[in-house]
């Protein structure tokens, strides 16, 4: 099962156009999906709908990792952007529930280290990088370096980088420059990128909130720090905007998703990845016919076993 193009393109960000994230709708796509544009549609069959959805994309990405590992000759690279409470660790845990975690990675990326501050912005997701045949999901990622900075640049006084008064525009803009150039070199280098935003709205977060306050099983989810910065909603929704219209590239374009309902997005994610490996049409393996005869003597031999 494929997610069909015209999904795909409404979700991704054409490059050199705005993101508009203003206009997309955080509860679902307006193509025809899960019953999407009829309104009378109930949730319950939408939600039936994308979790078997899901549940082939699962098995397809299992299927997929398979022939990624055994080829050894690419790797992806998932990167997944939110705000607080959007639905990155469960969209990670449904998703990729059938991939064996021999290849696959999870990096999240917080508040860098001391080491991490003596280095470029971008050092510390070039160590974290997928190996070929293997695959890393980047929770949160050098992007934080154009939207955490960019909200708060008092950040930068760190790395000893803040930009000289009048200067600051130019510097965000080579910081988007040598990020689509990073991602440039992934993919002639044989890893391919699939960039998700999980857009999620002002109003569902607070309910987020409020459940992870109203469940002693979730209260340890919540943090202070997350109603902070929730103060600066608006100073993000423009920092999004402008770092997804800047990096979404024909090498490594951004998909917006909706994520206001959980059972959807986690749906589209998978069928965003499995379009991304589908691209690179791998093949399995093929037994080279010098070796034929070694596999048939080793059968031979397994067969004579008493």
């Amino acid at each position: 099962m494929k997610l069909s193009k015209q999904v795909l393109a409404e979700l991704r960000v054409k490059p050199g156009k705005p993101a508009d994230l203003a206009q997309r709708d955080t509860k679902r796509v307006a193509t025809n999906w899960l019953g999407s544009s009829d309104h009378t549609t109930d949730d319950s069959t939408r939600k039936k709908v994308a979790e078997e959805d899901l549940r082939e994309f699962s098995e397809e990405l299992s299927d997929a990792q398979e022939k990624l590992w055994a080829s050894g000759t690419h790797a992806l690279l998932v990167v997944l952007q939110a705000l607080d409470a959007a639905g990155k660790d469960g969209t990670i845990k449904h998703v990729m529930s059938g991939v064996n975690p021999q290849g696959c990675r999870v990096e999240s990326f917080k508040q860098p280290s001391l080491e991490e501050l003596g280095h470029d912005f971008l050092w510390r997701a070039s160590k974290a990088l997928p190996e070929l045949g293997g695959i890393s999901i980047f929770n949160r990622s050098y992007y934080e370096d154009v939207l955490v900075t960019r909200v708060h640049p008092d950040l930068l006084d760190k790395t000893r980088e803040r930009p000289d008064s009048g200067e600051e525009s130019k510097f965000w803009r080579h910081r988007y420059e040598d990020i689509n150039n990073f991602e440039r070199h992934l993919r002639r280098n044989k890893t391919r990128v699939v960039k998700v935003f999980l857009h999620v709205s002002r109003e569902e977060q607070k309910q987020r909130f409020l459940g992870r306050l109203d469940d002693p099983a979730k209260s340890w989810k919540f943090s202070l720090g997350d109603l902070a910065e929730r103060k600066h909603w608006d100073e993000y929704q423009e920092a999004y905007e402008e770092a997804l219209s800047a990096t979404s590239t024909p090498w490594a374009p951004w998909y917006v998703v909706p994520a206001d309902h959980k059972y959807a997005l986690r749906a589209l994610v998978g069928g965003i990845i499995v379009d991304a490996i589908d691209q690179i049409k791998l093949k399995s393996p093929e037994v080279a016919v010098s070796n034929l005869a070694l596999l048939t003597r080793a059968k031979a031999d397994l067969l004579a076993e008493e």
